[in-house]
């Protein structure tokens, strides 16, 4: 079968780190471009993400730039008969995502919305350990350096660049994919920078009617040792929870899985998106993407002294 041409658009950290090495070990895709700024990338580059898409050939893309111009770049893939795969977060607003999901379906194009954190074997197993359970309580913590993960990304901290929320969304993408049921915003209080725009911590209160107790999330992007990105979960029939490592290890009534079974979340993700390809499916997740806009609509907000950017 003849390997599908993909380009990468947008060519930094995540593209070079994850995208690249799961594009090149997966035999259905040849990468035959990127795109950046700076010039940067692997295959053939470009500088101008509008030339790359008329790369003769060219089948599908990954977009993986900050959210703030996917939705342009998206659409005009998606003009030119291109599949798209879009990082996490997918858009800069729910609305862009829906028009895109419209925009692509009637030309039998796949769009998919990637939430890697969702891609480990181990989240699966939590989803059905919790499946048809009532929850007593549910604890969400996402800490981490925001200078380790995110060094000198100044747009981060600009309007639409999500704030705490870009790495939070993780832990959403993964409570909203395990959660027997629906979850919804309560209340939530979010600590600004003073010279930002977007949060740097912020606390949430979560409701259900599939729940009997508290359901909380703590994000924030100040912790200077290590990384604690945990979600623990209780039920009223006793059983007990908690994905450690991003969803990377399940520790479920006292037994220990890591995810060592499958293979890898970005392998995983392109291994779908071929699947979604070959089907002209779509994929158009914004259940962790509402929670986010439900936060910041519902959301008490403090100032707290500036961050170095």
């Amino acid at each position: 079968m003849k390997p599908i041409r993909i380009a990468i658009i947008g060519y930094g950290k995540i593209a070079a780190d994850q995208h690249v090495p799961a594009i090149q070990g997966n035999g259905r895709f040849d990468l035959v471009a990127t795109s950046s700024r700076s010039g940067q990338g692997v295959a053939r580059t470009f500088t101008d993400w509008r030339e790359l898409i008329r790369h003769e050939g060219l089948e599908a893309v990954a977009i993986t730039t900050p959210p703030g111009p996917r939705f342009e770049i998206a659409r005009e893939c998606l003009a030119a008969g291109l599949h798209c795969l879009l990082e996490k977060p997918p858009t800069s607003g729910l609305a862009e995502i829906a028009d895109l999901d419209c925009f692509a379906q009637p030309k039998g194009l796949s769009l998919f919305t990637t939430w890697h954190a969702q891609h480990h074997s181990t989240v699966d197993a939590a989803a059905k350990a919790l499946a048809g359970k009532r929850i007593k309580s549910m604890d969400i913590h996402w800490h981490e350096d925001v200078h380790k993960w995110h060094p000198g990304q100044k747009w981060i901290w600009q309007a639409g660049g999500f704030g705490v929320f870009d790495p939070g969304i993780n832990a959403l993408s993964i409570a909203t994919k395990i959660f027997p049921g629906g979850l919804f915003v309560q209340a939530a209080k979010l600590q600004v920078p003073e010279n930002a725009q977007t949060p740097i911590a912020a606390d949430i209160t979560f409701s259900s009617p599939e729940a009997d107790g508290q359901l909380r999330a703590s994000l924030d992007w100040r912790r200077s040792e290590g990384e604690e990105w945990t979600i623990s979960v209780e039920t009223t029939d006793g059983t007990s929870l908690r994905l450690e490592g991003g969803g990377a290890k399940l520790v479920l009534n006292g037994e220990t899985r890591a995810d060592d079974d499958g293979i890898g979340e970005y392998p995983d993700i392109y291994r779908t998106f071929v699947d979604l390809i070959d089907e002209r499916r779509s994929l158009v997740d914004v259940a962790p993407f509402r929670l986010v806009a439900d936060c910041l609509l519902l959301a008490k907000t403090d100032r707290v002294g500036p961050v170095t950017m």
